[in-house]
């Protein structure tokens, strides 16, 4: 799973959500996003940015 220091979800209606330091994977229904606070799903996502600054950590 790609590792992301940042990672940003742009919903369809415009709004934003930011995560840091996150493990996702790209779905057919959406995303799925592995943080330190869980698992969340998004299914109305519009596109994603997603930032690393160096190696992942292990």
């Amino acid at each position: 799973m790609p590792h992301a220091d940042t990672l940003t979800v742009v919903h369809h209606d415009d709004t934003k959500t930011r995560y840091t330091d996150v493990r996702y994977q790209l779905i057919r229904d959406g995303i799925r996003i592995w943080s330190d606070e869980g698992e969340h799903s998004l299914t109305d996502i519009l596109m994603t940015h997603a930032y690393r600054r160096g190696k992942p950590k292990n």
